[in-house]
């Protein structure tokens, strides 16, 4: 073979072990979001997901392409997208060093994907288990939109 077809092959063997957020959104590591999240006052969008994970290339490809959801998600919340199989190290607000893998146990996201809206101390506020479409994934910032603005309301 030649050198340069296994340079590539390789490349591409390597570049396919990592589970792919959504193409064109600005997703942040957990502990990046929940800083900037906790700055902007805004929500955090979760997306545990992992590699191969057939519900999530579906839901990014039938979801996350469409430009209603990513406007209304990008400028919503602070988003972030967690490899659920990862072993890559977190530092929580509290101080504590977790893995991916491990945030994603601690917020039962075994299956994926698991889609978490939570405020920045990480209370959850909504989950959605599974294969999502457009239409439920706008449904749920609908409902958390409404809920904020009733509590800001008071």
């Amino acid at each position: 073979m030649h050198r340069s077809a296994v340079i590539i092959l390789l490349l591409a063997m390597v570049a396919s072990a990592w589970a792919n957020p959504p193409v064109d959104y600005p997703f942040l590591r957990f502990d990046q979001a929940v800083q900037r999240a906790t700055k902007e006052v805004k929500l955090v969008f979760v997306y545990f997901g992992r590699y191969g994970c057939a519900y999530c290339d579906k839901t990014n490809k039938e979801a996350f392409s469409d430009s209603t959801v990513r406007e209304k998600f990008v400028g919503n919340y602070v988003l972030t997208y967690v490899d659920s199989e990862s072993g890559r190290r977190l530092r929580l607000p509290s101080g504590e060093r977790i893995t991916e893998r491990e945030l994603g146990a601690r917020y039962n996201a075994a299956v994926t994907p698991v889609f978490s809206f939570m405020t920045p101390d990480g209370t959850r506020i909504l989950k959605l288990i599974g294969l999502q479409s457009k239409a439920s994934l706008l449904e749920a910032d609908r409902k958390i939109q409404e809920a904020l603005a009733g509590a800001s309301a008071q």
